[in-house]
């Protein structure tokens, strides 16, 4: 019980800590998640933030010394980012055939995830800071605080709002395609997964990999366009408010 207190000393105080943690309980709970048969509710990033947000809590760990290490994991997000490419490059015939749908579908979905958190918000009396905090909501987290701080909102809240909406579209998305009787045939894959990164922009596109690989190039190709899309409307109209 003392080594292994002492060594619980000397990760916590290492960034072996952050980075060790943030891996183990990943590959566990992905291995959950499959064990599960890919149940949406096992999503092994929701779970793996509950774990190790309840172990921060727990052992008084102040998150600086977790993400000592686990910010090279988080440097890993941008080479990952660019390899979705790589999907997209071999469907670029059916891309350069849908091209102009595809924008439009960007800017319409994108318009719609932004205009209806601002106007919720609103609704809902909540600090202005609040709402602005929201507008960038459906866009991957560092675009998002970003737009947030550019606009007036609060950079941090604005990441807390993109990560719970990648959750909610992850847990969600299969239910409500086939609430919507969205077909699995190529064009049915193509707007799944389109739809998904639309809305729940990185973690929307990770959970479509995983379903098949036709839903996780579209959903990289609308992550990718909103990133774009939100970037220039989202100051451009808020300046008129």
């Amino acid at each position: 019980m003392t080594d292994f207190v002492q060594l619980w000393v000397y990760l916590s105080a290492t960034p072996l800590f952050g980075l060790n943690a943030t891996l183990v309980v990943y590959v566990l709970a992905l291995g959950l998640y499959q064990r599960l048969g890919q149940a949406p509710w096992a999503n092994p990033v929701l779970l793996s933030i509950i774990v190790l947000g309840a172990a921060l809590l727990v052992t008084g760990t102040a998150y600086p010394t977790y993400f000592a290490g686990a910010q090279f994991i988080h440097f890993l997000l941008g080479p990952a980012v660019v390899a979705l490419a790589w999907p997209l490059w071999e469907r670029r015939v059916q891309l350069r055939a849908h091209w102009a749908r595809f924008t439009l579908a960007a800017v319409v979905g994108g318009s719609a995830a932004a205009a209806s958190a601002v106007a919720i918000a609103w609704a809902l009396d909540l600090p202005r800071e609040a709402v602005l905090s929201l507008a960038p909501k459906s866009v991957t987290a560092p675009v998002a605080m970003g737009i947030a701080d550019k606009i007036g909102g609060v950079p941090s809240l604005a990441a807390v709002f993109a990560v719970v909406t990648g959750l909610v579209g992850a847990l969600s998305g299969k239910a409500l395609f086939a609430l919507l009787r969205i077909g699995t045939d190529p064009v049915g894959w193509m707007a799944r997964g389109f739809a998904m990164g639309t809305a729940a922009h990185g973690i929307g596109a990770a959970r479509a990999l995983q379903v098949h690989a036709d839903a996780g190039a579209w959903a990289a190709l609308a992550l990718g366009l909103q990133v774009v899309v939100a970037s220039l409307l989202i100051p451009m109209v808020a300046r008129w408010f």
